[in-house]
């Protein structure tokens, strides 16, 4: 099995030891995402809305530079701050995902690095 590091300027930089991505013969992994703008390093946390668009553009751009998009996506966990945000982060998770979304868990967490309201990680073939 071949082993191929993932790293792109479009999404964030990992804040430690770890890749943004890792991909595999037949399958993409990306490390969690949280909000933060790789274009000017702001954190995109003001409310659940827009750090979930800001999360997943940030999924997106990882799978963009190993050759796939969101629809190869089979699998997500989204981790909360907060299970109350569950509806409005739902509403732009969907948005992501039009056709044939992948499977999904959902976990409200004590805590996210930066104080992020929520972090994402996918898993997507190739």
């Amino acid at each position: 099995m071949s082993k191929t590091i993932i790293a792109t300027k479009k999404a964030p930089g990992a804040l430690g030891p770890y890749s943004q991505g890792i991909m595999t013969d037949d399958l993409i992994f990306t490390s969690g995402q949280i909000p933060l703008n790789p274009a000017d390093g702001s954190f995109v946390n003001d409310d659940i809305a827009s750090a979930t668009r800001q999360v997943l553009e940030n999924v997106k751009a990882v799978l963009n530079e190993a050759g796939a998009d969101m629809q190869d996506v089979v699998k997500t966990t989204v981790l909360l701050s907060d299970m109350d945000n569950f509806v409005a982060m739902n509403e732009v998770y969907g948005t992501f995902f039009t056709a044939n979304p992948p499977a999904r868990s959902c976990f409200q967490v004590a805590k996210l690095p930066m104080g992020a309201l929520v972090e994402i990680e996918a898993i997507a073939t190739r």
